[in-house]
């Protein structure tokens, strides 16, 4: 009778709570009652069901001619084509250093495979799974770090630090030594089934560990599984060359007699002299959901089990700015991430809060700040491009900003995107200077131990 007791005092519990927090037919009454539709909410919604929100909310105010002049402008030499892949990184990346390579090489066509670097990202980032699930076998299995780990096996994403180790380490060739194919033109589908199987491994190794296999049998356990996953990789990318036979070429032919290099050779002599990739650079972000003159460190947003973690000077904007166009002054490019799906006109390639009205279409207001954003997942850095430009007012404000984008030479502004300042302010996030354009005040920083934040924080993000 007891038990009996307990069982209707707790459905009587769960259902006043739900009379108080479920949509009750009290609160649904009142949700109807609150809607008397007008001719112009008719009006809208035949509209917007036939028609794409964005192309209805064109602010008209807006769409007179966008002003192109830059008086700060690096010069650039071609655009590249990431097509239907999320390697935005990795083209911003080699886009930088193939700059300095075509002065080597004395020729105004010529780009970096980033076929080759990207089967060895997939190859690192298996590695970089595979140990963190042998290092964190011993967590439960709906622990936070263990599902972080098996909800993020793989991605085609990546940032900076990923391209620094990755070209460190396995150096770099010619697109056409390594060219693109269907899959590294379209990851998605192929990444898909490396996640599977990488996840499928991982519980594997989980299973041997539970029963006792130590840690000598485990490493064994996963180099027999990279065995499948290099075959895999090979059958979608080809393989990596070792070495190989190049020579630059001018109007189709060859400037000189070919010569044999190892990948590694070939990037030291072709972007020589040549920074620590590393080293030699500062990442800086404006996120003001974290206190501004501080260096954060995000655990596991690395390519590489034995390379960097993303670090970074987290600045305010205006800070920022100031360095930015100190390198630009300089004829220096950066690497720059931003939110570039808000707010962007793909047709102009312009991006501006004032291109599109939502909030008279919808009736209602957006008011999260960038703060706000952050913390609630709504922005972050989704892509990569090369900073290459800032138009200055007579105060030497900037006004606008320009980027080199790598969706291809028909997308936006003849493949560029320009930004205006008040959008930069807004959904700019990620920055990669050379140290001599930091003020010291910076460099300072960079002295302390950096705050350590989870996988998981919200600036995880990792740009496609």
């Amino acid at each position: 009778m007891r038990k009996l007791f307990l069982f209707l005092l707790g459905a009587s519990l769960c259902g006043a709570a739900s009379a108080q927090t479920g949509l009750t037919a009290d609160v649904l009454q009142q949700l109807r009652g609150s809607y008397t539709p007008t001719p112009t909410d008719k009006a809208l919604h035949n509209a917007i069901s036939s028609v794409s929100i964005q192309q209805m909310a064109v602010n008209q105010e807006n769409t007179q001619a966008k002003d192109t002049y830059f008086c700060v402008e690096v010069p650039n030499t071609g655009i590249s084509d990431q097509q239907k892949s999320g390697r935005c990184w990795l083209f911003t990346g080699t886009n930088l250093l193939r700059h300095r390579a075509m002065k080597t090489l004395g020729v105004k066509d010529f780009f970096f495979s980033q076929n080759y670097l990207f089967f060895y990202d997939q190859l690192e980032k298996s590695n970089l799974f595979l140990q963190g699930v042998i290092d964190s076998r011993r967590q439960p299995l709906d622990s936070q770090m263990v599902c972080w780990l098996f909800q993020h096996p793989l991605s085609d994403g990546g940032t900076y630090t990923g391209v620094a180790d990755l070209v460190t380490k396995y150096g770099l060739v010619p697109q056409d030594i390594m060219a693109e194919t269907l899959v590294s033109n379209s990851t998605s589908e192929f990444c898909g089934h490396l996640k599977r199987k990488l996840r499928e491994f991982g519980i594997q190794l989980r299973e041997k560990g539970e029963a006792g296999a130590s840690e000598k049998d485990l490493q064994a356990l996963k180099v027999e599984q990279l065995k499948t996953v290099y075959r895999l990789l090979v059958m979608a990318y080809g393989e990596p060359p070792k070495s190989f036979s190049w020579a630059p070429r001018k109007d189709g032919r060859m400037t000189r007699e070919p010569k044999t290099y190892t990948p590694q050779e070939f990037y030291r002599e072709v972007c020589a002299p040549q920074d620590d990739l590393y080293a030699d650079y500062v990442m800086l972000m404006n996120d003001p959901s974290r206190p501004y003159d501080q260096v954060f460190e995000i655990d596991y947003d690395r390519h590489l089990y034995d390379g960097h973690n993303w670090l970074y000077v987290n600045l305010d904007i205006e800070d920022l700015k100031k360095i930015a166009i100190e390198s630009l002054k300089d004829s220096t490019q950066m690497y720059f991430g931003c939110d570039v799906g808000k707010f962007l006109d793909r047709q102009t390639g312009y991006a501006d809060i004032r291109n599109f009205d939502y909030e008279s279409l919808l009736g209602t207001t957006f008011g999260m700040n960038k703060k706000q954003r952050i913390q609630t997942f709504d922005s972050g850095s989704t892509h990569a491009m090369t900073l290459m430009a800032v138009d200055l007012d007579k105060a030497g404000k900037p006004t606008k900003w320009k980027v080199e984008n790598s969706w291809g030479a028909t997308s936006g502004a003849a493949g560029y995107i320009i930004m205006t300042d008040e959008w930069f302010n807004e959904y700019m996030f990620r920055l990669v200077v050379k140290r001599k354009y930091c003020p010291e005040k910076v460099l300072n920083l960079l002295k302390k131990k950096p705050v350590r934040l989870p996988a998981w924080d919200p600036m995880f993000i990792e740009e496609e």
